[in-house]
């Protein structure tokens, strides 16, 4: 989440919700990742959030350095041996030339100024370094609650996300990639969780959060929907978004 002085902050006014309720990375994608790089020194985990893949990336690589754009995300972020957690721009992280074996940016390329940032990226990256690009789609649940969640995106969410949501929805090929790119399995990302992860995950969402700012009564009415077909709250079901990747090789 970052993209300049005046980058676009969705999301520091609900950084600890976001840090509550946001899935973490499956330990198949780290593995991938590491096995791109021909070195495993540091990665640095661009537009970090409040650490979700960047202490996931601790188990693999020396070094984590974690930045973001907003003070507020970092604040919430999860400590971790090895991570080291920064408040930075993707575009001008102060990072060493020549330093980082992995950059990678997790459900956050789509918020950068793209050009800077690979320049950035290509600045800091020493040889054999590879680059990331990570998104995970729209979330998959049981029936008839995935019925209920899709009337909402579709309807009242549709006209409330920022323009720069469609990247996601497009997997990323929507965004420019100058990178020599390499193979990426199909990934996933798997949680069980009760009701009350699955509505605060939604409410952390930029579009859910300007429609409650606006027409809180629509919110309100479609987590009471949800409500109703998920039956007891405390039960525990299964919640699935499949991960987008572009990996590319960074040359100079």
């Amino acid at each position: 989440m970052s993209a300049g002085a005046n980058f676009p902050d969705h999301f520091s006014a609900a950084a600890s919700s976001y840090a509550a309720f946001r899935p973490t990375y499956p330990a198949a994608l780290v593995d991938a990742l590491a096995e791109h790089a021909s070195s495993r020194e540091l990665a640095w985990d661009v537009g970090c959030g409040s650490g979700q893949l960047a202490t996931a990336l601790a188990r693999r690589f020396t070094r984590v350095i974690a930045t973001d754009a907003s003070a507020a995300q970092i604040a919430q972020a999860s400590a971790c041996r090895g991570v080291e957690y920064r408040v930075a721009r993707a575009e001008d992280s102060a990072l060493d030339a020549d330093s980082v074996d992995l950059v990678v940016a997790a459900q956050a390329a789509h918020w950068f100024a793209l050009d800077a940032f690979y320049a950035e990226a290509r600045r800091v990256a020493r040889a054999g370094a590879v680059i990331a690009l990570v998104s995970y789609g729209r979330v998959v649940l049981a029936e008839p609650m995935q019925s209920i969640l899709a009337s909402f995106y579709d309807g009242p969410l549709r006209e409330r996300w920022p323009p720069e949501r469609r990247h996601v929805d497009a997997e990323y090929r929507s965004l420019a990639f100058p990178f020599r790119e390499l193979d990426a399995p199909p990934f996933a990302l798997r949680e069980t969780w009760d009701l009350a992860r699955v509505l605060g995950y939604v409410e952390t969402w930029s579009a859910t959060q300007a429609l409650r700012a606006v027409e809180p009564g629509v919110v309100d009415a479609w987590r009471a929907a949800m409500a109703r077909a998920w039956g007891d709250a405390a039960t525990r079901r299964e919640v699935t978004w499949p991960l987008a990747v572009r990996v590319g090789s960074i040359e100079r």
